[in-house]
């Protein structure tokens, strides 16, 4: 296990969580409750922890497609307990699993 990919994509998937809260409570008028915001950002940082545990990709086009894949798969669970009502949030963990990926591809090069 690559150690230095793990913590660069924890550290991601925390910054991209931060994102999501301001997105989330802009989106809501500033409705939603400390456990919502609590559960989306620890799905992001769940979400570049899985990406921290995989080795690196041998070609960024396997990398973005990984990236949409797992970040799809990740950000359904929190998408399913919002009662499937959170479309913009999902589609961002799209978005944002490719973002990790891609970044990762860059940065780590072995």
């Amino acid at each position: 296990m690559n150690i230095k990919r793990l913590i660069i994509a924890v550290a991601l998937g925390a910054m991209l969580g931060l994102v999501c809260i301001i997105g989330a409570q802009i989106r809501t008028g500033f409705t939603n409750g400390s456990i919502f915001l609590f559960a989306f950002f620890y799905n992001r940082v769940l979400m570049g922890t899985v990406f921290g545990l995989f080795e690196r990709p041998k070609t960024i086009q396997i990398a973005i497609i990984r990236g949409a894949v797992i970040g799809m798969m990740v950000s359904f669970a929190f998408f399913a307990t919002t009662g499937f009502d959170d479309v913009v949030g999902f589609l961002a963990g799209i978005i944002y699993g490719v973002i990790i990926e891609s970044v990762l591809f860059r940065v780590i090069k072995s």
